[in-house]
């Protein structure tokens, strides 16, 4: 088997196996460091991130099995997924470096649309791709609870992949955290706060939808009470049926005390769009969310009717992920245990087990 080698990303010291050359660091962030690297002897280019401090602290140890434990679950070709994970050998039986290896990306949707003139057949086909790992991951019984354009990585044949477990949860009848970011939020996150579902990741796809329509986010908001005006300028004052949800005091004197507001027509707004698009656009952005569509519902609606395939039912159920370690309140050494045995136990997927093990082949040639 090849060895481990050290090199240097962007001033960070790096131990990875042999068989892994580096190509370029990628980017950072809290998560940690991401770079490209090529599989040995061949041209299979991969992301590889380096968790940055993952036994710092019991919150960063518990993320980081969080998003292991998905990663591993995962296993759609429109929902990032674990390929390889390691961890260098261990010096005097420690154990504090972890690597995760997944698929590379060329870019996410924010610059992918950016830098391209995307036609309604391109917005058609990214959405229902988006719409096939959400189902996929709600069917696994897991509200992502951060989808946004940045969260979307696109390749340029439009591949797409769903990234970023980091907020994902458990569906459950009391979602105690306002989680996810602002400008994407379900009117339930933002009004009702403790009761919500996957409803609002769908939520978050209309804004996406919006998004691609449009040019420019839909509820851009600076801050929390500014997100909520946006909201009312468009979606217009919350029916009385919403109204008599919203439990928390201050969301329901905030109401109470604006003006009435007419909702916007989305004909107007996107006088330019196909009307089965806006249509689409309606149903995803239903203020009351029982009645908003879901993401099965929405893959064979109108719009999308180029792209559906009788296939994509199968392929697209999960096996339900068990979360309970969520409930428990554990040291950091028991997660590190506990990633540990992930990392042991770990077999990757069929068709990266042959690549890796052609990179081992190659290598000790």
């Amino acid at each position: 088997m090849a060895g481990f080698t050290r090199v240097i990303v962007n001033e960070s010291s790096w131990e990875i196996p042999s068989i892994y050359e580096m190509v370029s660091h990628l980017g950072r962030g809290s998560f940690g460091q991401v770079a490209k690297v090529r599989l040995s002897g061949s041209q299979n280019y991969v992301a590889m991130k380096k968790l940055s401090h993952p036994f710092e602290k019991e919150e960063d140890a518990k993320g980081a099995y969080r998003e292991i434990r998905l990663l591993k679950h995962m296993n759609h070709r429109n929902v990032l997924c674990l390929l390889d994970v390691f961890h260098p050998p261990l010096v005097c039986n420690d154990f504090q470096q972890v690597y995760l290896v997944t698929h590379l990306m060329d870019e996410d949707l924010i610059s992918f649309s950016r830098a391209n003139r995307i036609s309604e057949y391109h917005i058609g086909y990214i959405l229902y791709q988006i719409l096939r790992g959400l189902k996929y991951i709600h069917s696994a019984g897991v509200i992502h609870r951060d989808l946004k354009p940045g969260n979307i990585a696109v390749n340029e044949n439009l591949e797409v992949r769903i990234l970023d477990f980091g907020l994902s949860r458990l569906s459950a009848n009391n979602m105690t955290e306002l989680a996810g970011t602002l400008w994407y939020l379900a009117p339930e996150q933002l009004f009702l706060c403790k009761n919500y579902t996957k409803a609002v990741d769908m939520w978050s796809v209309g804004c996406i939808l919006a998004e691609l329509l449009s040019g420019s986010p839909l509820f851009p908001g600076k801050c929390y009470m500014k997100q909520l005006d946006r909201l009312l300028d468009i979606m217009g004052t919350p029916s009385t049926e919403f109204m008599s949800r919203i439990t928390e005091r201050q969301p329901r004197k905030y109401l109470e005390r604006n003006p009435y507001r007419e909702r916007r027509d989305f004909q107007q707004m996107f006088s330019y769009a196909n009307p089965l698009a806006l249509d689409l656009l309606e149903k995803m952005l239903e203020m009351i969310p029982e009645r908003r569509i879901t993401a099965a519902e929405a893959m064979h609606h109108p719009f999308l009717s180029d792209f559906i395939d009788p296939h994509h039912h199968d392929e697209d159920i999960a096996p339900k992920y068990d979360q309970n370690f969520e409930n428990m309140v554990l040291p950091v050494n028991c997660y590190k245990e506990l990633i540990f045995n992930e990392i042991a136990n770990f077999k990757p997927h069929p068709f990266y087990a042959e690549d890796l093990k052609r990179a081992y082949i190659h290598h000790m040639q």
